[in-house]
């Protein structure tokens, strides 16, 4: 059986929750699938992009992705 890894979970309702695999999570980030591969391996980026991982394969939900996209807005005061 499989292990089964998770990093860093920040969705609210994880059974109604998309799954992605990396190469859709990469398209809706605007990277490529190899930037993702560099993210998840060296760990540099802060805060990390929360992933799962069921063996050797990777998934990322979509609310990871929007919560991940939300903590590194930026805003601009005028």
């Amino acid at each position: 059986m499989a292990a089964i890894e998770v990093t860093t979970p920040h969705s609210t309702h994880p059974q109604n929750d998309d799954i992605v695999k990396p190469a859709k999570a990469a398209e809706l980030l605007g990277i490529s699938v190899n930037t993702l591969a560099a993210w998840r391996s060296n760990k540099r980026i802060d805060p990390p992009l929360p992933y799962v991982k069921v063996g050797a394969r990777v998934f990322y939900r979509r609310s990871d992705l929007s919560w991940w996209l939300n903590e590194r807005s930026v805003s601009v005061r005028s």
